[in-house]
């Protein structure tokens, strides 16, 4: 990609605080300004007590999935202020990102999409379809899809879920956003999250939300674009997965208009 594929686009990036940076990195590359405004805020989880007593039962899983970069990072760092990894419980997980993030923490052998990265991609590999007397945590946050675990006791795996953070909605004025509206300049929303998605609409309000309908917004996958049509965004763009997928897909768009 050239580096003015987004030359002197503001694209908003709605990533929570701290988890923006590669995107935004890429996106500069691309010759795009990214414009920080988290519509997901990640806490700890309001009762930590049951991940601590599940922690210490780690040995007797098979298979750890985590279900995001979040739970990967809350959830590592509950147990290595406790104990070891058990060497022999192998790890899962749905997506790029935190499939990276799982390497980075040491772990060479994970079970993870490489095309489709969700919940269905993850239960469509081998190593989860024979899953008949297993035992299976899922780290994620609080709530949450249960097609993953309801899939895998379907399956007739003894499936325990660890809840290791919870999501919450920032507090964001739009000014900003509304500034660069009045002045043409808001070009882009980037939205990775359903739940991001549904935050957004509320933090903008009724002054803001035209800014969300009226501005092409770009989503790696087809639930989170399905999300945004039904909030009547008007121009909705799925791309594919990835920070990449985003900045290459809005790259094609603006090269069309």
């Amino acid at each position: 990609m050239n580096s003015s594929a987004l030359a002197r686009r503001h694209v908003v990036v709605t990533r929570p605080a701290g988890q923006s940076a590669r995107l935004s990195a890429l996106i500069r590359a691309a010759g795009g300004e990214p414009v920080l405004y988290p519509a997901l805020e990640i806490l700890d989880a309001a009762d930590v007590q049951p991940v601590l007593e599940l922690i210490g039962r780690l040995d007797a899983f098979d298979l750890a999935i985590f279900v995001s970069a979040n739970a990967v990072d809350k959830a590592l760092a509950l147990v290595r202020a406790r104990r070891d990894w058990p060497p022999r419980l192998r790890v899962a997980t749905v997506g790029r990102g935190s499939e990276r993030e799982l390497q980075r923490c040491g772990f060479s052998a994970v079970i993870a999409p490489a095309a489709r990265f969700d919940s269905e991609g993850l239960l469509d590999l081998p190593e989860l379809k024979q899953v008949e007397g297993k035992r299976v945590v899922i780290f994620r946050g609080a709530g949450g899809r249960e097609l993953l675990g309801a899939t895998l006791a379907a399956r007739g795996a003894a499936v325990e879920y660890a809840e290791c953070y919870r999501r919450g909605r920032p507090q964001a004025d739009p000014a900003p956003l509304l500034a660069l509206r009045a002045r043409r300049a808001l070009d882009a929303f980037t939205v990775t999250s359903s739940e991001g998605l549904a935050n957004l609409h509320a933090m903008l309000g009724e002054t803001g939300r035209p800014c969300l309908h009226e501005t092409p917004l770009f989503a790696p996958h087809a639930r989170i674009a399905a999300a945004a049509r039904a909030l009547d965004v008007q121009t909705v763009v799925q791309t594919e997965p990835g920070d990449e997928g985003l900045v290459e897909g809005m790259a094609a768009f603006f090269a069309k208009v």
